[in-house]
């Protein structure tokens, strides 16, 4: 059971949003949009709808940062369930590629970072044997992690009493991918000490200790990652338990009767493939596939693994050619429902991640680097994850065509309820959209500065946007000379240097951000009291109706809240998105009235951002500490709050601290 815990109940347009919006999926409405506008509370209404309807739920953004806030902030509402994230589990990717030009084959190279793969396998295998879960993916959740059946039936189930000898339990380990290792004791690992062997479970949340007695299992006991001397009895309720499913550590691992005979349509597939090379004068081409694929063959004989053994997933799971691949989304009940957030940029990624991916993969079979069957290991086609939908919530304040024409078709074909586009323009504090004034062009640097200082003075801050980088960072640099603390801020930004500058703008350190997109969705700025947008006239996709909308919501979470923009003529995308703000606008102000609301500015406490780098931090806060472990438990605890930043800086510490003892004893 869903048991949200919130300090606060739905206030302003919540309730009717979150009424309609379950009514909707009651009757079974496929497709509804929850329009919420910057600030009206939007997670908090999904959160009261999963409380409501008791499913399970994939809410899916369309990049990491944003996933981890949402990710954050459902496990703060639902404490008592399973709340997890599922992203991509690559710091750094670099797929197989050839080119063909220059005969230049590039090779997979990945980092894969182990707590992000600790989260994935922890979100499935809930998923697996819960009901009261919500997973916050990326677009990860569309790509090839095989098949849950697969999944489930290698996993091992062991119980107090069962008659098993030790060796074969250590037999089954292994073919789950497990790995003896008695010094490193980590994740997707086991040590054996005598008749008692202890698994770290490949999620990192818990260590399994299977006690053998002659040739059954005599106790199991659940021990947490910190244990030393006891068993922590607070998790799970007791440290001794009578059963427990030991799931495989490696996504992809096949019960061993289906894998030899996936081998041999391996092999059939490589004859073919190898024939047809030959006919067609290919000699070098043939060579190099057989080659590489008799060494993943005997890989798999082996040890049932091998690199790339994605490649081969259509084989491993009886996949006609052309099947969709197992996804996340085959590991969910029917009845699951999807929030798509920012679904205006969401969708557009979905639709883009097969077509990609093909074109890349035609090039490896084509010159035999693969079998043809790897074009099946693929994300799905925008045609086969929408298939999957169960029910969906598009949430957007600038919702696209898209979704509005799969609301609009469920009208038109009679289903319940005439209108599925669910309005939530109330927020919380009374706050109204920000009022809009047009401008002319010429003199507009200098009606900006004389606009930007009236702004300085009373302690508010200012956005600008441009059309160019370069343009974004001569105008900084320009108002700098005028006096003005400026910063430009655009895609030329390190990832993790952005979060630093919004939080130094936040603090005063700067007055005024010039740049061209300005992190649109997600942007939570209570200082900024104008937006300056620039050449607004020039139609295009940085000032299409929903760009400015996006843009001119930044200025809502203040109480004076303005913008301007800079502009000749009035275009198209201008009057709608300034049509738009000014009926949310009309909206927001009779609701105050009516409820006697008076406008209060946002306090929000400026936080440290967990993913910018820390590196002085690090060295200044443990410049006296040489104890490895101490630093180890750190780094960890780091990895577990998804601070990785903070997580690799005492990663590099730790190395130089080994360094060091190294040279001393070479001195000696």
């Amino acid at each position: 059971m869903f048991k949200l815990r919130a300090p606060f109940k739905p206030t302003g347009d919540q309730p009717q949003a979150i009424e309609k919006l379950v009514k909707n999926l009651r009757a079974g409405v496929r497709n509804q949009i929850l329009l919420g506008v910057t600030g009206s509370g939007k997670t908090y209404s999904c959160a009261a709808i999963i409380e409501k309807v008791q499913r399970p739920v994939l809410f899916i953004s369309h990049n990491k940062t944003l996933a981890a806030q949402l990710f954050q902030e459902f496990k703060e509402f639902f404490p008592e369930n399973a709340v997890h994230y599922f992203v991509s589990y690559y710091d750094y990717y670099q797929p197989e590629a050839y080119i063909p030009q220059t005969d230049t084959y590039i090779e997979k190279d990945a980092k894969i970072n182990e707590e992000i793969d600790r989260l994935r396998h922890a979100a499935v295998q809930d998923l697996l044997t819960r009901d009261d879960i919500i997973i916050v993916a990326s677009v990860s959740c569309i790509y090839n992690i095989g098949s849950p059946e697969d999944y489930q039936k290698v996993s091992l189930e062991v119980k107090s009493g069962q008659k098993i000898k030790r060796r074969g339990f250590l037999s089954h380990l292994i073919s789950l991918q497990y790995q003896r290792n008695d010094i490193n004791f980590k994740p997707g690992t086991f040590r054996v000490r005598g008749d008692i062997i202890e698994i770290y479970l490949v999620t990192g949340k818990e260590i399994l200790r299977i006690e053998f007695l002659d040739d059954k299992i005599d106790k199991i006991s659940i021990l947490p990652p910190s244990f030393l001397s006891e068993i922590d009895t607070s998790h799970r309720g007791h440290g001794k338990i009578k059963t427990y499913q030991i799931f495989p550590a490696h996504f992809w691992v096949t019960p061993q009767e289906k894998l030899n005979i996936a081998i041999e349509n391996i092999k059939l597939e490589l004859e073919e493939r190898l024939k047809k090379l030959k006919e067609e004068k290919k000699l070098l081409e043939a060579q190099r596939l057989e080659q590489r694929t008799n060494y993943d063959l005997e890989m798999l004989r082996e040890v049932g693994f091998c690199h790339g053994i994605e490649n081969y997933s259509r084989h491993l799971e009886f996949r006609k050619p052309g099947e969709p691949s197992y996804t996340l989304l085959n590991y969910f009940p029917k009845n699951f429902l999807i929030f798509i957030d920012e679904s205006h940029m969401t969708l557009p990624q979905l639709h883009a991640m097969a077509n990609q991916d093909r074109v890349r993969k035609e090039t490896l079979i084509d010159h035999g680097f693969r079998l043809p069957s790897a074009i099946d290991n693929r994300p799905l086609t925008f045609g086969e994850f929408d298939e999957k939908i169960n029910q969906a919530v598009y949430i957007s304040a600038t919702p696209a065509e898209e979704e509005k024409k799969k609301t609009l078709r469920q009208a038109r074909e009679g289903k319940a309820g005439k209108k599925y586009i669910i309005e939530q323009l109330i927020r919380p504090t009374g706050l109204l959209e920000p009022l809009i004034e047009i401008r002319p062009t010429k003199n507009q640097v200098k009606n900006l500065i004389e606009e930007i200082k009236k702004r300085i003075k009373q302690h508010q801050r200012v956005l600008v946007l441009t059309l160019t980088k370069r343009l974004a960072e001569a105008l900084s640099d320009y108002l700098t000379e005028e006096g003005i603390s400026c910063q430009w801020f655009h895609s030329e930004v390190k990832t993790l240097e952005r979060p630093k500058i919004l939080k130094n703008l936040r603090e005063g350190k700067y007055d005024v951000l010039v740049g061209i997109n300005l992190l649109r969705e997600g942007l939570d700025l209570p200082e900024v009291a104008l937006i300056a947008i620039l050449d607004a006239d020039k139609e295009g996709f940085l000032r299409s109706e929903t760009t400015l909308i996006q843009t001119m919501g930044r200025a809502a979470r203040h109480l004076e809240g303005h913008v301007i923009l800079y502009a000749d003529e009035i275009t198209k995308s201008m009057k709608a998105a300034i049509k738009e703000i000014k009926r949310r606008r009309e909206i927001q102000i009779e609701y105050n009235k009516s409820h006697n609301i008076i406008p209060k500015p946002i306090v929000k406490p400026i936080r440290e951002w967990p993913f910018f780098s820390k590196e002085k931090e690090i060295v200044s806060e443990f410049w006296m500490i040489q104890d490895k472990k101490l630093l180890e438990k750190e780094m960890r605890e780091a990895a577990k709050n998804l601070d990785f930043e903070r997580a690799a800086q005492l990663r590099d510490l730790i190395r130089k601290i080994k360094s060091k003892v190294i040279f001393e004893k070479t001195k000696e």
